[in-house]
């Protein structure tokens, strides 16, 4: 069995680990879960990702299998890494590789993390449109985020896939990320609405299932006579796995502005689906308050995005991994300050 092989079945098993662990933290009982427990599991989340920032630091080049300058060459090439590597001195060049490539899953891992902050708005409105009962949030967005985890790996591979074919869709994601962040920033004051009998999502589940009128406790499935039919709690499971589609559509072109290495946007992505769940019961009662973070988010997916349509030009003018994770940052810190600083005015 080969190193990059055990490196991703290690990573599977984690996760698989950690999900075991999260659900027994939060799914004891059908209370509604705690700011304790969501901050402590929210710290759990960004430890685990900076742990796996320095392992990828000391071992990353076991994800490619990396034994010779000929292979590091090889990958450095792949993955458009552009390092200045020195034929004599392999060790150094590997040291080079890894501290790059971690520097690529942090980078990747912050800009996810903060896009799922927009993810969190949108969920907080379907549950207050389908009045679903605070102590059921933790099950949803359970099995929401292992539907997340199965959907992220497709893209992510998929996408890489075809960017190591074709170049130019790089370029299309790039157009994309600067057209979604400019509709963001133009529709930033918009009160988005959701009507749960009219949701198309709705109406297709209930064009091929029974659907029951009622919550019938923390059930997604209720039998009748006989008859099985869905509950409003499954459709509203239904409807976080569509959105969570239609975010992917953003952010997974965004991190691939960051690397071009599968594995490590799959890496970066997951560690943030991971802890999208206790990041919700912190923010859920406090997220209004937040007011300037789409902005913020609008100009992230612009720069994003230009970034990705500059293509060669961005070494020439050195916007390097790291200066775009401190610009990513800066917009990320400005536009909380700016929320805290100028509080929105409630409507009379």
């Amino acid at each position: 069995m080969s190193n990059e092989l055990i490196f991703i079945l290690a990573f599977v098993a984690f996760i698989f680990i950690m999900m075991a662990a999260d659900l027994g933290l939060f799914g004891k009982s059908d209370k509604p879960v705690s700011l304790t427990q969501a901050g402590i599991m929210s710290a759990v989340w960004v430890t685990l990702a900076l742990v796996f920032y320095g392992l990828i630091f000391q071992y990353g080049y076991l994800l490619h299998h990396i034994d010779s300058f000929a292979a590091l060459k090889e990958i450095n090439v792949r993955n458009s890494h552009d390092l200045q590597l020195n034929p004599n001195d392999f060790a150094g060049g590997l040291h080079l590789y890894n501290k790059n490539l971690a520097l690529e899953f942090i980078t990747g891992y912050v800009v996810e993390y903060a896009l799922s902050v927009d993810n969190i708005f949108v969920i907080v409105l379907i549950f207050t449109a389908f009045a679903v009962e605070p102590r059921h949030y933790h099950k949803v967005l359970l099995w929401g985020i292992i539907g997340a985890v199965a959907m992220r790996f497709l893209f992510i591979f998929l996408g890489s896939a075809l960017i190591s074919q074709f170049h130019w869709v790089l370029y299309i994601f790039g157009v994309f990320l600067v057209y979604t962040g400019v509709m963001m920033f133009v529709n930033r004051n918009k009160d988005d609405e959701i009507d749960p009998e009219n949701h198309k999502i709705v109406k297709l589940a209930s064009k091929y299932f029974a659907v029951h009128p009622k919550f019938v406790g923390g059930k997604f499935f209720v039998k009748i006579d006989r008859k099985k039919f869905i509950t409003p709690l499954f459709l509203v499971l239904l409807i976080i796995e569509f959105t969570d589609l239609i975010f992917a559509v953003d952010s997974i072109p965004a991190i691939f502005s960051v690397t071009k290495d599968p594995y490590i946007v799959f890496f970066s992505n997951i560690f943030a689906i991971m802890g999208l769940r206790s990041m919700f019961f912190l923010l859920v009662n406090i997220i209004d308050k937040f007011h300037y973070l789409k902005v913020g988010l609008a100009a992230l997916l612009a720069f994003i995005g230009l970034k990705m349509l500059a293509g060669e030009y961005v070494d020439k003018i050195g916007l390097t991994t790291m200066n775009s994770l401190l610009v990513i940052l800066g917009i990320l810190v400005v536009s909380v300050l700016a929320s805290l600083v100028f509080p929105k005015k409630q409507s009379a």
